[in-house]
């Protein structure tokens, strides 16, 4: 969005964000007029994830790279999201830092905190539609179930597929496969 201009007090809180050191195993995030700081994940959200990025690595177009953690930023927006998995071009890594605009991101995968699970499941509902990212994959293992939002325009997704573990989930294009879920696990109650 060529001429848009980010309100100041975005600004400003972007500004501040990125000045901060977030303590070993923690990261930051922006949403709006909040800062996030979020714990490490667990084992179980560790083996979660690798299931699920093993499947994306195995059907990933070869002009995307798979990253962990990276900060997508939208000034425009004044958000900066940091998913546990993303895919972006590899052309990418020509901008350096830890910072990615986040229109360039194909997808955005969550697997839901149980300390925090707002975050994951409204908030960043709202954010990413809003940050131009297509697909948004949300894995909850506190209720064994999966989202998928896709199809983002006016500030929200239009699509939305839901399932459990255990169900296939359909990812649409640039990978397009059925990622199987029946190997991940849930947190234990």
């Amino acid at each position: 969005m060529t001429g848009f201009q980010i309100p100041e007090r975005h600004a400003q809180l972007l500004a501040y964000a990125q000045s901060l050191t977030a303590p070993s195993g923690w990261k930051i995030e922006v949403s709006g007029d909040e800062i996030i700081m979020m714990a490490g994940p667990s084992v179980i959200h560790q083996r979660n994830l690798m299931i699920v990025r093993e499947q994306f690595d195995a059907h990933r177009p070869a002009d995307l790279m798979p990253s962990e953690n990276t900060d997508l930023i939208a000034p425009t927006t004044g958000k900066l999201r940091n998913p546990d998995l993303t895919y972006i071009p590899l052309d990418t890594v020509e901008l350096g830092g830890n910072q990615v605009p986040a229109e360039l991101a194909a997808i955005a995968v969550e697997i839901v905190s149980p300390s925090n699970p707002e975050n994951e499941l409204v908030g960043k509902v709202r954010d990413y539609p809003q940050m131009a990212i297509p697909l948004y994959l949300v894995i909850d293992p506190r209720e064994g179930t999966l989202t998928l939002h896709s199809e983002p325009g006016g500030g929200t997704y239009h699509q939305r597929w839901t399932g459990k573990f255990g169900d296939g989930v359909p990812i649409p294009e640039p990978f397009a496969f059925e990622l199987a879920t029946d190997e991940l696990l849930r947190y234990p109650r």
